[in-house]
């Protein structure tokens, strides 16, 4: 039997999803919860590999397993063995042609900016905070540069290890509500670290160091060492992942 879960995390303590020789990765976390409920050894697939420090509100994953649950037992169950900062919103029983990641139509990430003068004792793990104002509306025209199928080699992290580096970016908002600035960027896939990068140039538009047309020179050279800093990870999420229909994921991937 195969089954789909909806799990949110706060990245801060954790070197990014994946399971890890040294190091403390969130799958493995959720595989042992997992486990002690099917009462066997099993593997969790996700949607997507989040970064060290990075967040989810609705990443989306699967297992495979020969017990036999309730969905609420498997969601009390699996959540009792987990710790505070990770928990688990829903379960679903699913068709064995489902996969998290191979089957995933769209992910959406969404970053957090605390643009004001000072910064935040509170906020220091879920934003990045700038104190030179920026101008969302630049940041913004400069987004839409990066609209549609491109080679966004400019903005991969020179460790990914993925094979192509086009990808089809769908969307990028950007707003201000008060003293925060909020970017939301979907695409089909995103490479390692792309989103940081994107966000890093935006914010170098914004405030005014680059101009908006930097940002298409950038996406044409194919040049890393050309773009923006990267934006640091406690800013990020992956807040949605959506599915075919006929999989019965809840949509975004949220609860």
């Amino acid at each position: 039997m195969r089954i789909a879960i909806g799990i949110e995390y706060d990245g801060t303590a954790y070197n990014g999803w994946q399971r890890q020789r040294s190091g403390h990765g969130v799958q493995a976390v959720i595989e042992k919860a997992v486990a002690t409920v099917a009462d066997h050894e099993l593997e969790v697939h996700a949607a997507g590999r989040t970064d060290t420090g990075v967040h989810a509100s609705g990443q989306v994953a699967h297992f495979d397993t020969r017990s036999t649950r309730t969905e609420r037992g498997w969601l009390l169950g699996i959540n009792s063995n987990l710790p505070g900062d990770v928990s688990v919103g829903w379960v679903r029983p699913v068709d064995d042609g489902f996969h998290a990641r191979f089957s995933a139509t769209e992910r959406h990430y969404r970053y957090v900016i605390l643009n004001r003068l000072v910064r935040s004792a509170l906020l220091r793990d879920r934003v990045w905070w700038l104190h030179p104002p920026l101008d969302t509306e630049r940041m913004q025209a400069a987004g839409e540069r990066l609209l549609g199928e491109h080679d966004f080699s400019t903005f991969r992290a020179a460790g990914c290890q993925a094979r192509t580096a086009v990808r089809h970016l769908r969307a990028v908002d950007v707003r201000r509500d008060g003293e925060f600035v909020t970017i939301d960027v979907r695409a089909d896939a995103f490479l390692q670290r792309m989103v940081r990068n994107i966000v890093g140039t935006l914010a170098a538009v914004g405030s005014g160091e680059r101009e908006v047309g930097w940002v298409a020179d950038l996406l044409a050279a194919r040049d890393r060492t050309l773009a923006g800093v990267a934006a640091p990870a406690q800013g990020l999420t992956l807040v949605g992942v959506s599915y075919p229909p006929h999989f019965g994921i809840p949509a975004g991937g949220n609860s």
